[in-house]
């Protein structure tokens, strides 16, 4: 029985997990084995005995015998110094071909002991293939030979081949990331992925350090054991985890859904990726210690970093005096100290904090909180700090909450990080931000706890609230702090929400968060709260990732603070349009098509700003957005707004829009082309609609309506006072908002205001409206507005 139809049989008999690695390798081996034999029966002379000198021999994931349901086969065809190369090729081909008819993939070679040593020497894959070599069949003296060269070579060239495995892993964070915290991870190419695993392999050849075993051991299983389920319910060799089948995974392995999954294949990853960055850090301090010169080896040099933390070989090491059993503090000291000097804390040093640390006092005393605090300020270096003490359980002891939040993924393509990660990068970037507070220990404490409602019901905020009322105490926080670390959880996406969603020259927009800045009991005031709202608010976006932060959005974020600022300090507020309308409408209204287009680059090629005025009426909106969509012009953000221009006695409204645009592909159009394509289709001379609807059911991608979440359309009764504000989130498409805005003028209602915003593949946006008279819409009006948006968007 060939392989192929062996390993159908295996996957469909049941067996899941090493057990069906194992016997996939075994059944090829089986199968290479008769291949190989029927080879050299038939290539022997009449009565002679088969030849010996060759061998088959496996390497890579197969040398492993780690064969998942759609790996390659890595074979080597292994031969002595005396067969010829006709010959030896002729056998070869008797192998590989039977293996190809069966459409078996195949990674094959054919060498000698010696050219494989050669080539290893210059290939590093190669090298690392020949680590876990195994022999099939043949002369078992060949492949013992060339295992026990390739071992010994690896070893002798070590210190020159593995800092270019460490290059390699640098090479693959650029392109493929962390997979512990990407939402559609390279189960192998990405860190903390197989690829790291192998590399503890090869580090353990080397003889020159120790490497962790147990966990990372049983990660790397699980790892294989997801990459097995992968292949199976897709029906192809693939390691990248797609969003689209993760639901099909995880049932494949008994998890409840796609979020139980990225979970577990995040902890795998973090588990890996931890024991990696161990395992280098031995083979630096390994290799330094060997080129220093010989008036240095009597050992390195301590500093000392803190009471009871020194450091010494590159990490914060504890002192000889430091006594953890009786400084409770100490942990989180050595921390701070750690994470401060840019250093990572010795997995010898953890070892004693875990095994004989004290156990803090509740509430934390004051030098423990401020320990705490200089450890969440100490921006990049907190990182690898604060993973380190997540892997060694630390730091559930200190923050119970923290169990929970671990690994836990957020499906939701905006955030490049897991909730928990997230979390330590606001407080990274909230470091940054402490120079523009009063209270900035408010601040970090604030930004590491901001999600900690995550993964519970109800409003995440809300729930973060109630949960770090209880946290704050327990840190040592008095009452009047509490309630500002509360206020700030609590309210940790408002400042974003109306300084991007709102008009923020509306009312109401100023009293909803100058409402939120007055804490009861709180031991700042509004001025300062709004401050450490600002700057949360800021290093929340910048963590979350490109999607949500840019020099627009941090503009918009400054003006609204800012205004909310003055309003408090009993200054007048100009009114926040970030261009001049009015100049814009007169110059349309001095042109004979009454239409002025006016376009800036000041993001680079590609990106950049549009501004169209042209005479108001219903409808606007979705011509210019329509146009745009149909020249490849992708809408990051948009403001709307009318203004009334006097001329000769007689004042007319016009629209004015300044659209926030990027090419989706190359460079924007000109000026010219856009102009001509506006004039037609504000004359009725394009089909706007039809020509959308076409260009998007060609580009939509198959199975992409079962992924993307239904549209929300909701009005929003309290947002403004001088208009009917309807919120639309939906996935963003070309023509999305050209839909929204016509169904918006079919009805009747016209867009005084508008407030598009585009982060990363949803769009949100607020739309102020106003009838045909120029009042708020009714309340059935505003019901039938949404409900013509929500049949646009089905």
């Amino acid at each position: 029985m060939g392989y192929a139809q062996r390993r159908e049989e295996l996957i469909g008999s049941g067996l899941r997990g090493t057990k069906l690695r194992a016997a996939l390798a075994e059944a090829a081996d089986a199968w290479l084995t008769e291949l190989l034999a029927a080879a050299l029966t038939a290539g022997a002379p009449s009565g002679d005995e088969p030849v010996r000198g060759v061998a088959l021999v496996a390497v890579g994931g197969y040398g492993r015998a780690e064969l998942s349901p759609g790996s390659d086969l890595d074979v080597l065809l292994l031969h002595d110094a005396g067969r010829k190369g006709a010959k030896v090729a002729e056998l070869a081909d008797a192998i590989w071909y039977p293996v190809w008819d069966a459409k078996v993939k195949l990674d094959h070679s054919v060498r000698g002991v010696a050219e494989a040593r050669a080539l290893a020497r210059e290939d590093l894959p190669v090298a690392l293939g020949l680590l876990t070599a195994r022999h099939i069949a043949g002369d078992r003296t060949l492949t013992d030979e060339l295992r026990t060269a390739a071992l010994a070579d690896w070893r002798a060239r070590a210190p020159k081949r593995l800092p270019e495995v460490e290059a390699s892993r640098a090479e693959r964070l650029a392109l493929h990331g962390e997979l512990a915290y990407r939402l559609e991870g390279d189960l192998k190419e990405a860190i903390g992925g197989l690829r790291d695993a192998n590399a503890l392999t090869a580090i353990a050849a080397s003889w020159l350090a120790d490497i962790p075993h147990g966990e990372p051991d049983a990660a790397r299983t699980r790892l294989l054991d997801v990459r097995d389920a992968l292949h199976i319910s897709t029906g192809r060799a693939s390691d990248r985890l797609l969003l689209q089948e993760q639901d099909d995974v995880a049932a494949m392995l008994g998890l409840a859904g796609a979020d139980d999954l990225l979970a577990e294949v995040a902890d795998a990853a973090r588990t890996i990726a931890y024991a990696c960055d161990v395992a280098w850090r031995r083979i630096d301090q390994v290799l330094a210690e060997r080129g220093r010169s010989a008036r240095r080896r009597g050992g390195a040099e301590r500093v000392p970093l803190a009471d009871g933390v020194v450091a010494a070989d590159g990490e914060a090491m504890l002192a000889l005096a430091a006594d953890p059993a009786r400084d409770p503090v100490l942990p989180l000291r050595a921390a701070a100290a750690a994470a401060s000097a840019g250093l990572p804390l010795a997995p010898a040093a953890l070892r004693r904090l875990v095994d004989d640390g004290a156990p803090l006092p509740t509430p934390w005393p004051r030098a423990a909180r401020e320990e705490f605090v200089r450890l969440l300020g100490s921006g990049p270096g907190l990182v690898p700090v604060w993973e380190a003490l997540d892997r060694t359980g630390l730091l559930v002891r200190l923050l119970p909450e923290w169990e929970r939040m671990r690994s836990l993924p957020q499906r939701n393509a905006l955030h490049i990080h897991t909730v928990d990660r997230h979390a330590v990068q606001t407080a990274v970037h909230a470091a940054s931000r402490t120079r523009r507070v009063a209270r900035p220990d408010l601040l970090l404490v604030a930004a590491v706890c901001h999600d900690l409602g995550k993964g519970l019901p109800g409003d995440h905020s809300e729930v973060g609230a109630e949960l770090v009322e209880g946290l704050a105490p327990r840190l040592g926080f008095g009452a009047g702090d509490t309630a500002v670390l509360a206020a700030l959880v609590r309210h940790h996406l408002l400042l974003a929400q109306v300084a991007v969603h709102r008009d923020p020259d509306d009312p109401a927009t100023l009293a909803v968060l100058l409402s939120a800045a007055d804490v009861p009991g709180g031991s700042v005031g509004p001025g300062e709260f709004l401050a450490l709202l600002h700057a949360l608010t800021e290093a929340d976006s910048e963590a979350t990732g490109p999607a949500v932060w840019n020099r627009w959005r941090a503009a918009l974020f400054s003006a609204t603070a800012d205004r909310a600022r003055a309003t408090l300090a009993g200054q007048a507020t100009r009114p926040a349009t970030l261009f001049d309308g009015s100049a814009l409408a007169r110059r349309a209204a001095a042109v004979p098509d009454r239409l002025a287009v006016v376009a800036t680059r000041p993001g680079g090629a590609g990106v950049g700003s549009l501004d169209v005025a042209l005479p108001d009426r219903l409808g606007v909106l979705a011509v210019v957005a329509g146009v745009l969509s149909l020249r490849h012009i992708r809408i990051l953000g948009a403001e709307v707004e009318t203004v009334e221009v006097a001329d000769g006695g007689v004042t007319e409204s016009w629209a004015v829009q300044r659209w926030t645009v990027a090419a989706e592909y190359g460079e924007l159009p000109d000026i010219a082309r856009l102009r001509t394509d506006l004039r037609s289709a504000l004359a009725g001379q394009l089909d706007l609609s039809a020509r959308i609807a076409s260009r998007e059911a060609e580009q939509r991608p198959a199975g992409r309506a079962a992924l993307v979440a239904p549209a929300s359309v909701a009005v929003l009764d309290d947002a403004s006072a001088l208009a009917t504000v309807i919120e639309v989130r939906a996935a963003d498409t070309s023509g999305l908002l050209h839909r929204v805005a016509a169904a918006i003028s079919d009805a009747g209602a016209d867009i005084s205001t508008a407030r598009v915003a585009t982060l990363g593949s949803e769009a949100v946006d607020a739309f102020y409206l106003r009838d045909t008279s120029g009042a708020r819409l009714s309340a059935d009006h505003a019901a039938e507005v949404a409900d013509r948006i929500r049949a646009a968007l089905r």
